[in-house]
């Protein structure tokens, strides 16, 4: 019962705004008053039932529109939302792409041994045998997966966060382990 720690989105650029939790996104206008189809980004499309306000949200530009939540309803695997301020097909079409987030501290919890990207940053990286190689700096989307960037002071390295390569993540220590290939830590 979660938002998905992998599909969306939370980001939290320098000097920018609260970090938000991307749980949909807008994919076309719905009807001619301003409805909005979303397709949910979370684990949980049922949390869109009891959502009272939320962010339409371009985390490019960092443009943040909060909104009330007047209606919602399912249609298939969308939600067709209607939010305050959003009145017409006009005002509608102009929001597509736009990312329907919360905040943070509205994020559902999430199962053991899942987490949110941003609870990362920070942690200590070290490698199976003990080496430290830094601490996780930031995450870089890729279409593949998602690159850590772990910062050591000196140098930065982009780790992949695949299974082959990250063996272990302990929040509750700070500590992420992994078993880098030959290599990855001299590019």
């Amino acid at each position: 019962m979660s938002d998905s720690p992998g599909a969306g989105r939370a980001d939290r650029p320098e000097g920018r705004g609260p970090r938000l939790v991307a749980i949909g996104t807008v994919v076309r206008a719905h009807g001619l008053r301003g409805d909005l189809k979303v397709r949910a980004l979370t684990d949980e499309p049922a949390r869109f039932d009891s959502l009272l306000g939320c962010v339409l949200w371009d985390p490019d530009r960092d443009v943040r529109l909060e909104r009330r939540v007047e209606r919602v309803r399912r249609q298939g695997e969308h939600m067709i939302l209607k939010l305050s301020g959003v009145d017409g097909v006009d005002a509608a079409r102009g929001l597509i792409g736009r990312l329907v987030a919360v905040g943070e501290s509205d994020a559902l919890p999430l199962a053991d041994g899942q987490f949110y990207p941003w609870q990362l940053e920070g942690c200590r990286v070290e490698t199976a045998d003990g080496t430290r190689v830094g601490e996780v700096a930031g995450i870089e989307r890729s279409p593949a997966h998602d690159l850590w960037v772990v910062a050591d002071g000196v140098r930065e390295h982009l780790v992949p966060a695949v299974p082959e390569i990250v063996v272990d993540v302990n929040l509750r220590a700070r500590r992420v382990v992994i078993r880098p290939p030959e290599g990855l830590l001299e590019l």
